[in-house]
């Protein structure tokens, strides 16, 4: 297990022969130590490889993914990394929610860079995720530049609205029961104005079906939803962002997936297409 000075290692076990890895550093961006999970494939050892980062949701840490989604073996195969962050600042000195709700503060970043008082100190989820932890990667680690974004729920959104606006930094986006329309959910509305304050017209940067219609994407996108989903429509609505890629013309692909709710078990059953749809938009395999 190495350290360097910039990462520290927590953990290390060997997986499909490769490496399960856990670290710490300390974030320029969010002013507070972080902890993150990757996987390195086997090919690592002899090359750079590409990456996937994956974006978690409500409540989870980087650990949720490495856990429980099963997503190594296959990624072993492809040659494929994990990058797995966690889902917000922490520490004693970063706000949380003044009634410790699940769904803002500590554990719900969001994937944005907040300007309200208290959370702009730490808060800027969005620069660390698309700046800040790729560049230490990159440098201390076998990574190329070359990389997609994936996510679930809060960290659908996430990956959602960070690939479009960053075509130029992922080959492919995907998403699992993404929160599609935050300006007009709960989650989304409580988050956005919480963050960023009461202006709405701010909130369209951090809205995947705002932005999807607006500008379209020059980036593949695979999404799926399960139909027993118990936050689906409601919080979830799928239906915003068929109606934006419609609207925009962008053959998005959406697969809405009867009998699958909102867990982890959904993940392992489909992230396997999930991670080939990714290799092969990072050239790791033609098809």
């Amino acid at each position: 297990m190495t350290t360097s000075s910039a990462l520290i290692a927590v953990s290390e076990q060997r997986c499909f022969g490769g490496k399960q890895l856990r670290f710490k550093h300390q974030s320029a961006v969010l002013h507070c130590e972080m902890q993150f999970s990757v996987f390195l494939p086997p090919q690592a050892e002899l090359h750079k490889v590409p990456a996937l980062y994956w974006l978690s949701g409500l409540t989870c840490t980087d650990e949720n993914f490495s856990s429980k989604a099963g997503a190594q073996r296959v990624a072993a195969e492809l040659g494929l990394a994990l990058i797995m962050p966690d889902t917000s600042p922490r520490g004693a000195d970063v706000a949380d929610d003044p009634d410790g709700a699940y769904d803002f503060g500590l554990g719900a970043g969001f994937y944005v860079n907040a300007t309200e008082a208290p959370f702009a100190a730490h808060y800027q989820m969005y620069d660390y995720i698309l700046q800040e932890l790729p560049a230490l990667l990159q440098a201390e680690l076998p990574l190329s530049a070359a990389k997609a974004i994936s996510g679930h729920s809060m960290g659908g959104h996430g990956a959602l609205v960070i690939g479009l606006r960053n075509n130029a930094e992922y080959r492919s986006i995907s998403a699992f029961s993404p929160i599609c329309h935050p300006m007009n959910c709960t989650w989304g509305q409580k988050a956005l104005r919480g963050y960023l304050g009461a202006d709405e017209t701010k909130w369209q940067q951090y809205d995947a079906a705002y932005l999807l219609a607006k500008q379209g994407s020059q980036l593949p996108i695979l999404v799926d939803q399960g139909l027993s989903d118990n936050f689906y429509p409601a919080q979830l609505q799928t239906d915003s962002l068929v109606k934006a890629a419609e609207q925009a013309g962008v053959a998005a692909e959406i697969r809405l997936q009867a009998g699958y709710d909102h867990s982890y078990y959904f993940i392992a059953s489909f992230i396997e297409q999930h991670l080939r749809f990714h290799a092969r938009h990072l050239g790791l395999t033609s098809a």
